[in-house]
């Protein structure tokens, strides 16, 4: 039992809608860990087009880094730092875009204070239908973000996170239990290791999969 091949764009046969996005996302600035899928009827070839917005990279150079194993439910959307205007004047309008005089005399430092770095989803991070994530934001290894939340902060690994904006709503697991699981990182272990022990990653003995370790 070896697993599939992460590389592979539409890893399931017959059902062209789930594609791993490693093999999909060419973009400099967006990083995908293996076997990270997401699920789009129209197809998950756009993830990048569609999910990613306001990603300026050439001159912003802010990065969205997405690690293994995770599953991004349709119409997930990550916002980017292009989205984020100034905010120290009476005005938020972006006069400078638009040239014709308009640029003169604007201050690139107030909005590059703005700036709130990249966006990180660590391993196992399950991201419901239409869920956003706003810039900057960290999701902690292990998190669930409920469909339709907007995450505006960083969520803890193993929370599960709802609402807009998303709070903790619950954890999935004690803090033990998640010091344990975070040391055991079975997303890091050798994919053949992984295939040998699905049962105690799938399961809940956390034992079990510390014994695998």
């Amino acid at each position: 039992m070896t697993g599939p091949n992460p590389n592979i764009k539409h890893p399931i046969a017959m059902h062209p809608r789930v594609g791993f996005l490693k093999g999909l996302v060419t973009s400099p600035n967006i990083e995908i860990g293996d076997f990270t899928y997401y699920d789009d009827p129209e197809g998950p070839d756009k993830f990048a087009e569609k999910c990613v917005l306001h990603h300026y990279y050439d001159f912003i150079g802010d990065r969205l880094v997405i690690g293994k194993f995770c599953a991004i439910a349709e119409g997930a959307r990550f916002i980017m730092n292009g989205t984020n205007h100034a905010m120290s004047g009476f005005s938020t309008y972006p006069f400078n875009i638009f040239g014709h005089g308009w640029e003169d005399g604007f201050d690139p430092e107030t909005w590059s204070k703005e700036i709130r770095g990249d966006t990180v989803v660590e391993n196992d991070v399950w991201i419901g239908m239409d869920a956003v994530i706003m810039p900057g934001v960290r999701i902690g290894n292990g998190a669930i973000v409920a469909a339709k939340s907007v995450v505006t902060h960083d969520v803890p690994p193993y929370a599960i996170v709802a609402g807009n904006a998303a709070k903790v709503v619950k954890m999935r697991f004690d803090d033990f239990t998640v010091r344990r699981l975070l040391k055991a990182a079975w997303w890091d272990w050798p994919v053949d290791k992984i295939s040998r022990n699905l049962d105690a990653i799938r399961g809940a003995d956390i034992s079990k999969l510390e014994a695998a370790v």
